[in-house]
């Protein structure tokens, strides 16, 4: 009888740890961003509708382009992690509406990950004045720097 309860507490605790490590490698979905229904971006027309008419059916952009024609973006993206491992972007969805100088819309376009582009970052250091310090330099480097007379007494009559 004794075995019986041994064995069935092992492959309990057995099917446990599996449960567990199969649940702790799960994919953890996360969904960030502003993107529009599709209903409603299916209004818009352009030359008919303003800005504001544009801020009342989609509500605030998450983005505003800085530079050239104003462009409203609207970006949503959606990642998983699995375990320890660094996020990847599995959708990204990008609405972009432009404005004419009137103020009306001029276009609106719609992006996936598919258009996306690999960008690599320049790899140049800016330069910087001075010297590098050492571990045990930036140790002990204020050791008596700070060292002052206690009691004495600045110009003005109050402590140094």
């Amino acid at each position: 009888m004794g075995t019986f309860v041994l064995n069935r507490a092992r492959r309990c605790i057995s099917a446990t740890a599996l449960v567990l490590v199969l649940v702790a490698c799960a994919p953890i979905t996360n969904q960030r961003g502003n993107l529009p229904d599709p209903d409603l971006l299916s209004q818009i027309e352009p030359g008919a509708q303003s800005r504001d008419d544009i801020a009342n059916l989609l509500g605030s952009p998450t983005n505003i382009a800085s530079f050239g024609s104003e462009t409203w973006y609207y970006i949503s993206t959606q990642t998983e992690t699995i375990a320890f491992y660094e996020p990847e972007v599995v959708d990204q969805r990008i609405v972009a509406i432009a404005f004419d100088d009137d103020g009306m819309v001029a276009s609106v376009r719609t992006y996936g990950l598919d258009d996306a582009r690999d960008i690599e970052p320049v790899a140049r250091v800016t330069p910087t004045g001075g010297r590098e310090m050492t571990f045990l330099e930036q140790l002990l480097g204020n050791i008596g720097r700070f060292a002052g007379k206690t009691g004495q007494q600045n110009r003005s009559g109050g402590p140094p």
